[in-house]
């Protein structure tokens, strides 16, 4: 998990795909073997929290991609925070949860 951005009224974090799969059930090995833990699905996201209204949107597949375009796009041509600001408050927009602490 990487914070991403962070201002007085949004924080953006990447979150990293963690899922794992045992390839075997860990009762049915051996002495002394090791379980092989693989990634199931690689597959990230990313987290906009409007601090103003406190809530949150969870970005993940097609959803994702777009937003990593568009961070691509600011690093060829660094945005004002304003122009940043603008792009997350339409990401915003979307958020329904709100923001909880676990």
């Amino acid at each position: 998990m990487h914070t991403l951005y962070d201002s007085d009224t949004y924080s953006v974090t990447h979150m990293l795909a963690n899922a794992v799969a045992a390839d075997v059930p860990a009762d049915t090995l051996n002495e002394g073997e090791q379980l092989l833990i693989v990634p199931r699905l690689a597959r990230h996201g990313f987290e906009i929290v409007d601090k103003r209204s406190g809530k949150e949107v969870y970005l993940d597949g097609s959803w994702a991609e777009l937003f990593q375009q568009q961070i691509s796009a600011w690093q060829l041509k660094t945005p004002t925070q304003e122009e940043v600001e603008d792009k997350l408050e339409q990401y915003a927009e979307l958020a329904q949860n709100p923001v909880v602490l676990h």
